[in-house]
């Protein structure tokens, strides 16, 4: 199995410091497991928080040098068609940026792949172990090729081998240009009422979204958020 997992450019939420994203290494552990061969994908300059998941069980990470100030997910879904990966792997968000946690969500429209989010494990086959509310697990099972996105709760990243980056390889690559990509549009969330089931009534597990509308997986997002 061929196994991608997106990186980002981490930074410590109060100093501002370059760190690694945990979730990611989270993510890279969860790929480790499968047995699967394992490719760090990072879209943007070069950053010394993505060089160090090299220290976390990665051999090797593909850097496509696009411009900080540029939308990344054309030169992704470019790199990703090329390496023809079985499952690609990101985090709900990145940490210290303007991140929205929504590249994963325009990456799968994109690439026409399913996803599932909130990964809290993974089985060979597919199969998604799903966080939901108040500890609630689900299992899903996917077709591959297929974009998973993980959560907090995942398995904690494997420990940081400071020789290990000695020997990896870091493959520096130009963004590849790709189609006029549509601009989402944005508007001010509103809170939906909540639904309310009969007395006595289980509480609801959550909702699979494969392939959402941007607007549909936003507010879910935020629903989740806020709740």
């Amino acid at each position: 199995m061929k196994a991608v997992v997106l990186l980002s450019a981490g930074r410590h939420p109060v100093s501002g410091w370059a760190m690694p994203v945990r979730v990611e290494l989270q993510a890279v552990a969860l790929a480790l497991g499968l047995g699967a061969e394992v490719t760090g994908l990072h879209a943007g300059p070069e950053e010394a928080s993505v060089r160090d998941a090299l220290g976390h069980g990665l051999r090797r990470i593909v850097r496509l040098d696009v411009p900080a100030d540029q939308d990344p997910l054309p030169a992704l879904h470019a790199a990703l068609l090329e390496m023809a990966p079985d499952l690609v792997l990101a985090g709900r968000r990145g940490v210290g940026g303007e991140e929205s946690g929504m590249l994963p969500y325009r990456l799968a429209r994109a690439l026409g792949w399913p996803m599932a989010a909130d990964a809290a494990g993974l089985d060979e086959g597919f199969t998604v172990l799903q966080a939901l509310p108040r500890g609630a697990r689900r299992r899903l099972v996917l077709a591959g090729p297929a974009l998973v996105t993980v959560h907090d709760a995942a398995p904690p990243p494997l420990p940081f081998v400071h020789m290990a980056r000695a020997t990896s390889e870091v493959v520096v690559q130009p963004g590849l240009p790709g189609p006029e990509w549509e601009t989402p549009e944005t508007a001010p969330y509103r809170r939906r009422p909540r639904v309310i089931g009969p007395a006595g009534a289980p509480a609801a597990a959550g909702v699979v979204m494969l392939n959402p509308a941007p607007e549909d997986a936003a507010a879910a997002i935020l629903a989740a958020l806020t709740n």
